[in-house]
C-alpha cells in the first residue's frame, strides 16, 4: 500500500508524464522492498504553489506506508529528492516530504482493512 503524491508546480508534458510515474513506481517498491503492483504514485503537476516567498519550481510530497521505519526517513528523503532531481530537474532544497505510517485499520483496499 506504498502511495507516493507528488505535487509540484512544475509543468509536465502529458507524454513524460507515464514514464515518470514509472520511474517513481519502481524506485519507491525498491525503496520499501514491497512489491509494485502495491505501489500508488499520483502526480500533481501545474500546482500553484509558493515557498519561502518564491514561486520557483518546488515539490511537496507525501509517502504513506504501512509499517514505515522512523530509522528508514533519512534514506528514503535522500532518494526521493535524488528522483525529483532525476526526473523534474528539482533540487533538493525545494522540496518537503512529508512521511507517515498510518495503521493498518486506518488504511482500506479492496472492501476492507489492512
Amino acid at each position: 500500500m506504498p502511495t507516493l503524491i507528488v505535487q509540484t508546480n512544475v509543468i509536465v508534458p502529458p507524454a513524460r508524464r507515464k514514464p515518470i510515474l514509472e520511474a517513481f513506481s519502481s524506485r519507491l517498491s525498491e525503496l520499501l522492498g514491497k512489491p509494485e503492483r502495491y505501489v500508488m504514485v499520483i502526480l500533481q503537476t501545474n500546482e500553484d504553489m509558493i515557498f519561502g516567498a518564491d514561486d520557483g519550481p518546488m515539490a511537496y510530497l507525501e509517502l504513506k506506508s504501512l509499517g514505515l521505519p522512523e530509522g528508514q526517513t533519512p534514506h528514503l528523503s535522500k532518494a526521493l529528492c535524488a528522483l525529483m532531481e532525476q526526473q523534474l530537474n528539482l533540487p533538493a532544497h525545494r522540496v518537503y516530504i512529508e512521511f507517515s505510517s498510518p495503521p493498518r485499520h486506518l488504511f482500506g483496499w479492496n472492501g476492507s482493512t489492512f
